[in-house]
């Protein structure tokens, strides 16, 4: 079993996320009145991308800062880590997750209302509302969100200390490419705790089964064809 602290940690990390991603969002969007343009969305992909990367350097020798159930899952398929384990986990940052929509929703309920929290709302127009297309996008994103944490953060021979900054940068990417097309979600925790907290479920399974699907894929791929030759190696 892991040490519970890891568990506290997952939470923290993921309370972190899912209150200072969706704050970016209500601050670009409902305080300063932007419109989803290129301000918004630089000020969004920043909001994600610096936590995210933050939180690796703050709690990745305690837990590998997984918070995000997706990747949670792909190193329980990996065996990376026990069923047992990842419960926890994934338990945590659903806790999390809520805790910090709930605070937005005590702290700014006027403006946090107004995006609805920071919960992704489904396929744009951009997809011409395509539910499958939103999945395919989730899937993608995710891919690479995965591909990323096993090569910089779990390969035996990634150079050290930059886990935090590729991972990132890559957050930062993709919410810059995504969230025009489907919010950019890639973590079923980040998607819950909104939802749950604005009651807005349209579209709910996508944020789900398009970063598992795409998580589980990218693990699968990273691990057994690069992951574990350099394990053999060492």
């Amino acid at each position: 079993m892991v040490n519970p602290r890891a568990w506290l940690a997952e939470a923290i990390g993921t309370y972190a996320l899912v209150f200072f991603g969706p704050l970016s969002i209500t601050i670009a969007i409902a305080v300063f009145g932007l419109s989803l343009g290129a301000e918004a969305l630089l000020i969004i992909s920043l909001g994600h991308g610096a936590v995210i990367g933050i939180m690796v350097y703050a709690f990745g020798h305690i837990s590998g800062t997984h918070i995000n159930p997706a990747v949670t899952i792909a190193m329980m398929a990996t065996r990376r880590m026990k069923v047992s384990d990842g419960a926890g986990y994934i338990g945590s940052q659903i806790i999390g997750a809520v805790a910090a929509s709930a605070t937005l929703a005590a702290v700014i309920p006027k403006y946090a209302s107004q995006v609805k929290f920071g919960v992704q709302t489904g396929p744009s127009e951009f997809l011409e509302g395509s539910a499958g297309a939103g999945f395919a996008v989730e899937a993608i994103l995710t891919f690479f969100l995965v591909t990323t944490i096993f090569l910089v953060a779990v390969h035996k021979k990634a150079a050290a200390g930059f886990a935090g900054a590729a991972i990132g940068t890559m957050i930062f990417l993709l919410h810059l490419v995504g969230v025009p097309l489907t919010g950019a979600s890639m973590n079923p925790a980040r998607t819950f705790g909104p939802a749950l907290v604005s009651g807005f479920w349209d579209f709910h399974w996508m944020y789900w089964a398009g970063p598992i699907v795409g998580a589980l894929v990218a693990a699968f791929i990273m691990n057994y064809v690069f992951v574990k030759k350099a394990e053999k190696e060492a």
